[in-house]
């Protein structure tokens, strides 16, 4: 059995990324468990609350990935680039910073994302690359997941409706569940 640990970007409630994350468990063959974090309740990262008091919120998302073979962003992306939200989770993870080669060295990572723009989230998926560098990560290429116009994938309970789209996250958590 692989375990991925897998967290969504966005904070909105009828967000695509959600929908999107939600949609790749309901694909997720047999062998793999997608344990779902949340970031919600999160404070923005602070040097002064992380000495004063570490928050249990960081330190279940920091075991939830210990715990896990591979990590799975999924991503929106904002001003091009990565949503701040997604950013302070994984900063919080690194705390303290004797904790990233436990937390992250070569830990197995997918990226994908959805967007109702015409770009889907290229721009964020090639943003989050220095990041996993900086922490010793393995991105999975073999397989992209850039779903634009997301709106035309869902219905309005947030219910992935596109047999493709579904086929399409069939191959990828088959892929990177190969990868791990």
């Amino acid at each position: 059995m692989k375990t991925i640990f897998a967290l969504s970007g966005s904070l909105r409630k009828g967000s695509f990324n959600t929908a999107l994350l939600r949609a790749l468990v309901a694909a997720a063959p047999q062998d793999v468990a997608i344990n779902v974090g949340s970031i919600r309740e999160l404070p923005l990262y602070d040097f002064d609350v992380e000495v004063a008091n570490f928050p249990k919120s960081a330190q279940d998302l920091k075991e939830g990935l210990i715990n896990a073979q591979g990590l799975l962003l999924v991503t929106p992306e904002y001003n091009n680039s990565v949503p701040g939200v997604l950013k302070n989770a994984i900063d919080w993870m690194t705390r303290p910073s004797a904790d990233i080669a436990r937390v992250f060295r070569n830990k197995p990572v997918a990226i994908m994302g959805a967007s109702d723009g015409p770009g889907g989230t290229r721009l964020s998926q090639s943003a989050w690359l220095p990041v996993f560098r900086t922490l010793g990560m393995r991105p999975y290429y073999g397989s992209t997941l850039y779903m634009d116009r997301a709106s035309n994938y869902f219905d309005a309970n947030g219910n992935l409706l596109d047999d493709k789209m579904k086929e399409r996250l069939q191959k990828f958590v088959d892929g990177f569940r190969d990868f791990i």
